[in-house]
């Protein structure tokens, strides 16, 4: 199966989860799985800049990213976060590593560059990636992607997977959260209809990073992602039952109408974010 396992930036704060992710990662990338991980960390960013005397601004949940914030990024994301976690993996006996995305400025309110270095994912190296695969390496993406440019830019977590996963055409989509999954109340979600977010989200059972997910769950279902899932990263050995055939441990979102063809990612996760 070849499958996008987004990991939350809260996940990355204990080591212990850390370790815990990489060794299912690594039993995953051993049973044959084609697996590409893309990693957040809002939170670990959001106090290095405040360390660094940044101020965050945010606009619809994007961080506005001037170009001292981009670079911070790039230290945070690119290499603090990257690398411990591509580490942990390498440590736990499977080889780690990959950057091979491409980017653009994203618009809002059609004024390209009005969030800064922020964008949106153009194409991924998919050559590139298979090649890892092949030699039983796991790619492990930062949210970042190069432009046209050649500056980088920032890129939502939750959106880069989903297009990356529509890109690679991949399997399934497995977001994994600092909660159990799409929760109502204490109540854990099982399943989520894609016509049933804007209802989530309108009687705010869901906020926050979680609509982010929702949104982005829904898009590459449109683009032909087989299934998506959002799990519990802290609970043992939750990321293998999320990977298997059976019944999902989090939220399992559905489509709203079974996917025809493939679209492409740009169409699906440009502009319109």
């Amino acid at each position: 199966m070849r499958m996008v396992i987004k990991i939350a930036g809260a996940l990355l704060e204990r080591d212990e989860d850390v370790h815990s992710l990489a060794r299912q990662i690594t039993e995953l990338a051993r049973a044959g799985h084609e697996i590409l991980v893309v990693h957040g960390g809002g939170r670990i960013f959001t106090a290095t800049l405040a360390r660094m005397g940044i101020e965050s601004r945010f606009v619809s949940g994007l961080r506005v990213t001037d170009r001292e914030t981009r670079d911070a990024a790039i230290m945070v994301f690119a290499g603090l976060l990257n690398k411990k976690l591509a580490g942990a993996i390498s440590l736990a006996g499977q080889p780690a590593d990959a950057a091979c995305f491409l980017a653009e400025p994203m618009q809002v309110e059609e004024t390209e560059g009005g969030l800064g270095f922020v964008g949106y994912l153009t194409e991924v190296n998919v050559d590139f990636l298979r090649s890892l695969w092949r030699e039983g390496i796991v790619p492990v993406a930062s949210c970042m992607g190069l432009g046209a440019d050649g500056e980088l830019y920032n890129i939502n977590a939750d959106h880069m997977a989903a297009a990356a996963a529509e890109f690679i055409q991949a399997d399934r989509l497995i977001f994994m959260t600092d909660v159990a999954g799409v929760l109502d109340g204490e109540k854990v979600l099982r399943a989520v209809r894609g016509t049933e977010i804007e209802d989530l989200i309108r009687r705010h059972k869901v906020s926050g990073g979680m609509i982010l997910k929702l949104e982005a769950a829904k898009r590459a279902l449109a683009g032909g992602v087989a299934e998506v899932r959002i799990v519990g990263g802290t609970q043992p050995r939750a990321l293998l039952a999320a990977a298997s055939q059976g019944r999902c441990p989090g939220t399992r979102v559905l489509p709203v109408i079974r996917p025809g063809s493939r679209t492409r990612a740009r169409a699906a996760h440009g502009a319109a974010q």
